[in-house]
């Protein structure tokens, strides 16, 4: 299971250090309104999918509050099917849809999780609504 904080499933988004901190400055900023996860990692974890309304508490490294969101938009698709418009809304800066795939790519496999087009991939969409 993942983390509760202040009631709420917890979003960890990265891996903790420099990566985590950029994008949770990312959502603090407005400019990161999605994420993508493998779906997988739902089952390993013996969670449920997300749902639009549903807050989550957005931590820091050491597991503490930084902000709560609420989810907008839950899609399975593959990870080939990812859209642009969702890969652009992830706000970290891709030119392009084969960039985004590129960065993807690299960051799972450095995880040891390598993904082909056909990996199952969770996209949420969500909106800031509490920083302090």
């Amino acid at each position: 299971m993942w983390p509760r904080v202040n009631g709420m499933r917890s979003m960890e988004l990265g891996t903790p250090g420099g990566l985590r901190a950029q994008l949770n400055a990312l959502v603090l900023a407005g400019r990161k309104t999605a994420t993508t996860g493998l779906l997988a990692e739902y089952a390993e974890e013996s969670e449920e999918l997300e749902h639009p309304g549903e807050r989550l508490a957005l931590v820091d490294d050491g597991g503490s509050f930084v902000a709560a969101v609420e989810i907008t938009g839950v899609e399975v698709t593959t990870f080939g099917a990812v859209t642009w418009d969702h890969a652009r809304a992830e706000g970290e800066g891709d030119a392009s849809l084969a960039a985004w795939r590129d960065g993807h790519r690299g960051y799972w496999n450095r995880l040891g999780t390598p993904v082909d087009d056909g990996t199952a991939v969770v996209c949420l969409a969500f909106r800031l609504v509490d920083d302090h």
